[in-house]
């Protein structure tokens, strides 16, 4: 499981470093594509084939999982590390998720996201802001 909040940066090459507590969980090759909220998912090969199973079990005579369905494949990528625990970011997520320089690296369970560090500061300080809110609803709903 992927737990914890990491801060790095871009280097000139456009590249990454995944923290090591996650490499070993991620494997040498995985997924990375368009996430919620304007961040970048990234998942192990077998997570990745579990979701892609799935949402190709899902009505495509709907729109809105069609719509949903090009966004998150047409964003996706298969990468891998290299020796020093780094991967490129293509332009296509890094413009998607507005990442210039410094990110945001955090394990949200079954797969780890990656935010530009401005937004997932702003957008964790909004979310502790109702933290407790949607605690009492989770409840609610018997989690």
């Amino acid at each position: 499981m992927f737990l914890g909040e990491y801060q790095h940066a871009l280097d000139n090459k456009g590249r990454i470093t995944i923290p090591s507590r996650f490499r070993e969980l991620l494997g040498e090759r995985f997924v990375a594509t368009k996430g919620l909220d304007n961040c970048i998912f990234l998942y192990p090969l077998e997570e990745w084939k579990s979701i892609e199973e799935k949402l190709q079990a899902l009505p495509l005579t709907r729109a809105d999982v069609r719509s949903f369905v090009r966004f998150f494949f047409s964003g996706a990528a298969e990468l891998e590390l290299d020796k020093q625990g780094r991967t490129v970011l293509s332009l296509n997520l890094r413009n998607y998720a507005g990442i210039e320089k410094d990110v945001s690296v955090i394990g949200v369970g079954s797969r780890i996201e990656i935010w530009a560090s401005d937004k997932w500061e702003s957008y964790n300080q909004n979310a502790a802001a109702s933290y407790e809110d949607i605690a009492e609803k989770l409840i609610d709903l018997g989690i």
